[in-house]
C-alpha cells in the first residue's frame, strides 16, 4: 500500500488547556481550523495562535501535517507509522484525529526536518 500524502497547514497553532467548565471563546468558533477536546479534568483548545485565550496553560509554536484523506475506519497503522518516523528523528507530536482523518502537529522549530524525513520515508508532504 503507498504511504499517504500529507499537506503542512499554513496556520500556527497554540495548545490551551482550561478548567473543564469554561466556555469557549466565540472567536475559536468562528475561525477556520480549531480542536476541542473536553473530559472531566480539562478543557483543551488547539487554535490559530493569533487568537488569545485566557488558559491555565499554553503551548504556542506549532505547525499541522493533515494527512489527506479521508481515511476509513479499516485503515490501521497509519498514525502509528507516522509518528514512528518523526520519533526516530526525536520529534514530539501532538496527534488529533477527526471523522475524516488524523492531523500530526510538531513544534515549528521541528517542521523542516519533520517533512524531510517524513519524505525520506516515502511520504508525500505539500506545501501550502
Amino acid at each position: 500500500m503507498p504511504k499517504q500524502s500529507l499537506q503542512l497547514i499554513t496556520e500556527n497553532f497554540t495548545v490551551h488547556s482550561l478548567p473543564p467548565e469554561s466556555e469557549v471563546p466565540k472567536l475559536v468558533l468562528s475561525s477556520n481550523i480549531f480542536f476541542i477536546g473536553k473530559t472531566n479534568d480539562e478543557l483543551s483548545i488547539v487554535c490559530d495562535s493569533d487568537i488569545e485565550i485566557d488558559s491555565d496553560e499554553a503551548e504556542p509554536g506549532w505547525r499541522a501535517l493533515e494527512v489527506l484523506g479521508p481515511l476509513g475506519f479499516s485503515l490501521t497503522g497509519i498514525l502509528s507509522n507516522i509518528s514512528g518516523v518523526l520519533a526516530n528523528a526525536d520529534i514530539s507530536i501532538f496527534a488529533i484525529s477527526t471523522f475524516d482523518t488524523d492531523y500530526i502537529l510538531v513544534k515549528q522549530d521541528n517542521v523542516e526536518l519533520a517533512v524531510k524525513e517524513l519524505m525520506k520515508d516515502g511520504y508525500k508532504v505539500l506545501n501550502p
